[in-house]
């Protein structure tokens, strides 16, 4: 059109020198140039129509759903394990009473939290000193050179054996007639022991002692059942080291035993005070863990068993079910029937920590315990993510190429679960869709 109007507008004007045929251009030019723009449209046109009806290049294919998106992850065989959390108290065990048998008063006590190992003074009564000694048999009488029973039955025997038995013969005595007196003849003889030498002390007990007084540095005896002279001699020289009289003979009340060095717990009794049955409390030195298991599922409590701890500072070790309580307890203000449940009652186990170190300096303090509930091994398994819901019913799997596989669900554990099926094998490519 505008060049239309250029030429109209150059009929109309004043003749000029410029040469009509330089400034119009040839007709079959122009032609060819309509042509190519008709052409471009017709093209431009077509891709459009092809990109609406989303047809393209390539191979023909069918009707189908459109690509899903997600990653592809292979069915792998292993051992899943599903892990349960229960809260523990790290600390060192129940305070337990010492068995203090001296009588009297009190007269010195250590801090509690001390640390007292064998040979250490446990506690002052009447300002003697009660000694720790390590071993499982409890002091239940005095050691001394000599036995106090058998002394006893050899002062019995001998009230009985002198002139007990009889025996004599000779004529029956008469009045003298010239004196008035009585005479007889006759011979008698008796049996029996006025005096025994007395029986050594022996038992369980005195080699429990004396391993222990040989572990102390008093040596110079033969550590074994019998409390000898050469016994009696070392004793003397550690009851010099303690500042008592050397008597050689170890008081009821001088020793308590233990399996090992102790930690001092809560205070019974005060200085001046008599000495009672709670006294002192003890606990071991080393820290466990405390949980209060259901009693309805403390199944995973078995001796023996390994167990993860994580600690108030986020720091995870390892641990060992030592003792599980025979005794189940219902919490405060419940039961273990009726309206709390049946699952209320708890059980106290035990679990020691054998990596002291690993602790650090925790003493006590809220903890997490990880056990393992169930554990299936050498099963088929995908990521949960994997399973989708079938239209019919139950679980199923995608393909690769995607076709949908019903598979049977078993153990879910750390994000996967077990699965089985006859479409199912090790190896097979699923969808995780998005």
């Amino acid at each position: 059109m505008t060049e239309t109007d250029t030429v109209t507008h150059f009929d109309d004007a004043e003749p000029t020198d410029v040469d009509p045929a330089e400034t119009e251009p040839p007709r079959g030019a122009r032609g060819r140039r309509t042509a190519l723009i008709a052409c471009a449209v017709v093209v431009v046109a077509a891709v459009a129509v092809v990109g609406a009806l989303g047809l393209g290049g390539g191979e023909e294919k069918g009707p189908s759903a459109p690509p899903r998106a997600g990653s592809v992850v292979p069915v792998t065989r292993a051992t899943l394990t599903e892990r349960t959390d229960v809260d523990g108290q790290l600390g060192f065990g129940t305070e337990i009473p010492l068995p203090v048998k001296a009588t009297g008063t009190v007269t010195w006590l250590p801090q509690q939290g001390a640390t007292v190992e064998r040979g250490d003074t446990l506690l002052r009564v009447d300002d003697r000193p009660v000694v720790l000694l390590y071993g499982s048999m409890p002091m239940y009488r005095d050691l001394a050179l000599t036995s106090t029973a058998a002394s006893s039955s050899v002062a019995g025997s001998a009230e009985s054996g002198s002139g007990e038995s009889d025996t004599g013969t000779g004529a029956a005595a008469s009045p003298s007639p010239t004196t008035g007196t009585e005479t007889g003849t006759g011979t008698g003889t008796g049996t029996g022991t006025g005096t025994a030498a007395p029986a050594p002390l022996t038992g369980m007990d005195v080699l429990q002692f004396e391993t222990n007084l040989a572990a102390l540095g008093y040596t110079g005896f033969t550590v074994d059942e019998k409390f000898t002279d050469a016994t009696a001699r070392a004793v003397k020289r550690w009851q010099k080291s303690l500042g008592l009289a050397e008597t050689g003979t170890v008081g009821v009340g001088d020793v308590i035993y233990s399996a090992g060095k102790v930690r001092i717990g809560q205070p019974g009794a005060r200085l001046g005070a008599a000495v009672g049955e709670n006294t002192l409390t003890y606990t071991g030195t080393a820290r466990k863990v405390v949980v209060n298991a259901s009693a309805a599922d403390a199944g995973w409590a078995v001796r023996g068993t390994v167990v993860g701890i994580t600690l108030p500072d986020g720091k995870s070790v390892k641990g060992e079910v030592a003792s599980v309580g025979r005794q189940a307890s219902a919490p405060e203000g419940g039961s273990s029937e009726g309206e709390s449940g049946a699952g209320a009652a708890t059980l106290p186990v035990t679990i020691t920590i054998a990596d002291q170190k690993s602790v650090g300096r925790l003493e006590s303090g809220p903890v997490t315990v990880e056990y393992v509930g169930r554990e299936v091994k050498d099963v088929l398994s995908v990521p949960v993510a994997a399973l989708v819901a079938l239209a019919e019913g139950g679980h199923g799997l995608e393909t690769e190429d995607g076709r949908f596989v019903a598979v049977r669900t078993g153990l879910f554990a750390d994000g996967n679960v077990q699965v089985s099926g006859p479409g199912v094998d090790e190896g097979m490519k699923v969808r995780i869709p998005e």
